[in-house]
C-alpha cells in the first residue's frame, strides 16, 4: 500500500495544503497571535517538511520534535482543536478523499499530548 503522502498527491499536494492551511490559521483570531513574529516563509517550509514525513514521504525534516517546538507556547485544547479543524477543512477544500483525511487527522491527533505539553 502506498503512503498517505503518495495517495494525496505527494509534494505538490502537501505544498498546496500548507499554503491553504496557513491562510486559514492566520485569519483565525483565536490562534493567529501565535504567528505574529514568525517568519512565515520559513514556517511554511518547515511545516511542509514535517507533513511530508508525517504522511510517509521522504524525510527531509530537521526541525524540533513536537513537544520541543511547542514548549514555549501556552496552548489549550481550544487552540489544538482550532488548528486541527483548519487542517481538516484544508484537506476537504483540496478534495482529499475522506479516508485519507481520516488518516491525516489521526496523525494530527497523535501529536496532541506533545503539542499541549501533557
Amino acid at each position: 500500500m502506498s503512503s498517505l503522502y503518495e495517495r494525496i498527491g505527494g509534494d505538490a499536494a502537501v505544498e498546496a495544503a500548507v499554503d491553504v492551511f496557513y491562510k486559514k490559521v492566520l485569519t483565525d483570531d483565536s490562534i493567529s497571535q501565535f504567528f505574529e513574529t514568525t517568519d512565515m516563509d520559513a514556517q511554511r517550509e518547515k511545516q511542509k517538511k514535517f507533513l511530508t514525513v508525517a504522511f510517509g514521504g521522504p524525510n527531509d525534516y530537521s526541525g524540533k520534535d513536537m513537544r520541543a517546538a511547542h514548549a514555549h507556547l501556552t496552548l489549550t485544547e481550544d487552540h489544538f482543536g482550532a488548528v486541527a479543524g483548519h487542517l481538516q477543512a484544508t484537506l476537504e477544500e483540496l478534495g482529499v478523499p475522506e479516508a485519507e483525511i481520516g488518516e491525516a487527522m489521526a496523525i494530527a491527533a497523535s501529536t496532541h499530548d506533545d503539542v499541549l505539553g501533557l
